[in-house]
């Protein structure tokens, strides 16, 4: 535990532990709700965007460390929020800050996450518990407030894993839904794009809000459909265009996605898939993915366009990926990590239906390759 990030005194917080499943322990101060949260522990690079990646439905099953060391100065606001509620299992951080700065802010970090019924944990060494998931990998892990560190690794040693999980029907919506909210300006609030030359049917696996309000702006009218919807059910709509979110867990079991999706490649409807969405997408044309140690979260990840060289700053969160060597001919990759090689983006070369690994809307950024939604756009009016 690290005292001094609390001059206050740090008997106003209730002591919680995070133990890993390995059997590493580490003490710190409850700054969420009381009980005990278990989940697979990854680490989130970025510097900003706290309230955005508790939010992100992609993060269900999964508690978040941030490696930045300050986290919480700027509060919480009712409009940085990318889904309806924290789907983070848990938030692990060094320094929650006593003083909140923000014209913008409602609360605080603690008291969002103590409404919100989320465990988390401050005052920890959040650089050595980074360096333990790098070297050894994502593992299961459990935030406990109290003092009991025997039972706080027992439930961590319980967590099944994220292999074999579904949960993009899990966190999905069920019933359809029109979206018609654009883009948040300051002063403004968010938009309503009057323009609608495109219908288009959204997949909810878990999708960001602001992936929906990019397509919005781009005069797109959005059904959000539920995950488990068959395609036959989406070609009754009459889209222009399907797009495949972002979401939690396993690919593999998606089984009504990846057969909905081969369905929409077969019609040669234009296809745009994020995340999950992409993961999904090379499953349904024989690809495979695999687990990886630790996944890719954080918003400074350097992807580059293989074919112009350029390279892009961009935001991650998958801990699976898609195998470049187990897809087909008429797959062609565009992008890839700079990081460590893995596939980023593909194309196939005699459909329209396209795919990319991180998160091109990158909301709070960066924003480097947001032409991807431009990129929607052309595939459908080709086929208008």
């Amino acid at each position: 535990m690290l005292p001094q990030l609390f001059p206050e005194g740090i008997n106003r917080f209730p002591p919680a532990i995070l133990a890993l499943a390995d059997g590493t322990i580490f003490r710190g101060v409850s700054i969420g709700a009381p009980g005990h949260t278990v989940a697979e522990v990854v680490f989130n690079t970025a510097m900003t965007g706290y309230q955005e990646i508790l939010t992100d439905p992609s993060y269900s099953g999964q508690m978040v460390t941030l490696t930045y060391p300050h986290i919480g100065n700027t509060g919480v606001n009712k409009e940085d929020v990318e889904s309806r509620r924290v789907y983070a299992a848990g938030l692990v951080v060094r320094d929650c800050p006593a003083r909140v700065s923000n014209f913008r802010a409602t609360q605080s970090l603690p008291e969002y996450l103590a409404e919100q019924g989320i465990v988390a944990i401050s005052g920890i060494d959040t650089r050595k518990l980074t360096r333990i998931l790098r070297e050894k990998g994502a593992q299961g892990a459990c935030i406990l407030v109290g003092t009991d560190a025997e039972r706080a690794v027992e439930l961590a040693q319980g967590f099944p894993g994220m292999a074999g999980q579904d949960l993009a029907k899990v966190v999905s919506i069920k019933e359809n839904l029109d979206w018609q909210e654009g883009t948040w300006q300051l002063g403004q609030g968010y938009g309503s794009p009057e323009q609608s030359r495109f219908h288009v049917v959204a997949y909810d696996y878990g999708v960001k809000s602001n992936i929906l309000r990019l397509l919005a702006d781009r005069g797109c009218r959005i059904t959000l459909v539920p995950a488990e919807t068959p395609a036959d059910e989406v070609f009754k709509l009459q889209p222009d265009g399907v797009f495949l979110s972002n979401g939690p867990g396993d690919p593999e079991p998606c089984d009504y996605a990846i057969e909905a999706t081969r369905a929409f490649i077969d019609r040669k409807l234009p296809l745009f898939g994020i995340c999950l969405g992409h993961q999904l997408m090379g499953l349904a044309v024989g690809g495979k993915t695999i687990k990886m140690k630790t996944g890719h979260h954080g918003a400074n990840h350097p992807v580059q366009d293989v074919d112009t060289k350029r390279v892009y700053i961009t935001s991650q969160n998958h801990g699976f990926a898609v195998d470049p060597a187990s897809l087909p001919a008429n797959a062609r990759v565009t992008h890839i990590s700079l990081f460590d090689g893995t596939l980023q983006g593909f194309e196939l070369t005699d459909r329209p239906a396209f795919c990319f690994q991180g998160h091109p809307e990158a909301s709070p950024g960066p924003h480097d390759i947001i032409e991807l939604f431009d990129k929607f756009i052309t595939l459908m009016a080709g086929q208008k």
